[in-house]
């Protein structure tokens, strides 16, 4: 009996997975909602291509803003945002990052939060985009950090959305891992893991039907020919947000900053790898983001009490309004 009931949990499973979407190493297979553009370029003597998303206003009103997604993200996610930036008269540029969704992934490619912003740059500067607030969110929070601190003169303001790197994590004890143990563990991806840690974090417990496609945005990749490719990269990622944090320049910040941070977020890297205390002390978005407006020059600070990592997905119109209501290119005079 045992047996049979483990043949119908396999033959199940199997069954389920049969349906799961299976992508190509650069999102080949899933359908972005507005057409997606290419800008080729050279990044560390090689030719790639970074894919990107145009969203041209009706009504410009003269300014640009890049949306920098976050680490289990594509430029996709950030869709509604975009629209709602669109049709408030911005130019809005949402870039998938190298190594992520449907750019290159080089064969050989050291990253770097510089790079990227070094990339991100020249994207905007090939479409004659010469100042432009800076939004990121999670990862893309680090990334659009290191951006205001490079180019200051060319960033109207920088928002930050639960960013990551609000603390130190080596410093705080987090061991650092190898790329070897990174890459293993990004080899054992599932889409029933990344589920359960963004049902806890990123929407603190709760789970809609339309979170679903951005996990299988993911995970079929993973899925795909090109599982050992994505793998690499992700590894490679999470090396540098591990290893390259940006707080410690917070106070160097020359341009208006605005944080908008949910509450309930406990994101961590490598929060699994320490016992207690320290484990229940790590991701603390609160504390960590007031601290964060007492160092960062003028920064002002949004909270929402009960959502978590993603709040411009799990509340939009409550994350809607607050953003809106703290655009400098917005206010009026």
């Amino acid at each position: 009996m045992k047996k049979l009931f483990a043949l119908l949990l396999l033959t199940a499973s199997l069954a389920a997975h049969a349906d799961a979407p299976v992508y190509g190493v650069e999102l080949q297979g899933f359908d972005y909602p507005v057409p997606v553009l290419q800008f080729a370029f050279k990044s560390q003597g090689q030719s790639m291509h970074m894919a990107y998303l145009d969203y041209q206003p009706a009504k410009p009103n003269g300014h640009a803003v890049v949306l920098l997604h976050g680490k289990n993200f594509c430029a996709a996610t950030w869709h509604d945002t975009a629209v709602m930036l669109q049709q408030a008269g911005l130019r809005v540029i949402v870039p998938d990052q190298i190594g992520f969704c449907k750019s290159a992934k080089p064969d050989n490619y050291s990253y770097s939060f510089a790079g990227l912003a070094e990339n991100t740059r020249a994207l905007l500067k090939s479409l004659q985009i010469n100042k432009a607030t800076v939004i990121g969110h999670s990862m893309g929070g680090m990334l659009a950090t290191r951006y205001a601190l490079m180019y200051p003169a060319e960033v109207n303001q920088l928002v930050m959305i639960n960013p990551l790197g609000l603390e130190d994590w080596k410093a705080l004890g987090v061991p650092a891992l190898s790329f070897e143990q990174w890459n293993a563990r990004e080899l054992a991806f599932t889409d029933e893991r990344l589920r359960n840690y963004e049902r806890s974090t990123y929407y603190a417990g709760e789970w809609k039907d339309e979170y679903e496609p951005w996990v299988q945005m993911i995970a079929g990749m993973f899925r795909g020919p090109g599982k050992e490719t994505v793998a690499r990269h992700s590894a490679l990622v999470y090396q540098m947000i591990f290893e390259q944090p940006v707080l410690h320049e917070f106070a160097d910040i020359k341009v208006p900053t605005q944080l908008m941070i949910g509450v309930k977020d406990t994101t961590a890297l490598g929060k699994d790898l320490v016992q207690e205390p320290l484990k229940s002390q790590l991701g603390n978005y609160r504390a960590m983001s007031l601290r964060a407006v007492k160092v960062i020059p003028g920064a002002r600070l949004v909270l929402f009490p009960d959502l978590g990592h993603a709040p411009q997905m799990q509340n939009f119109e409550r994350f809607k309004n607050a953003l809106l209501n703290n655009l400098v290119v917005l206010e009026k005079d």
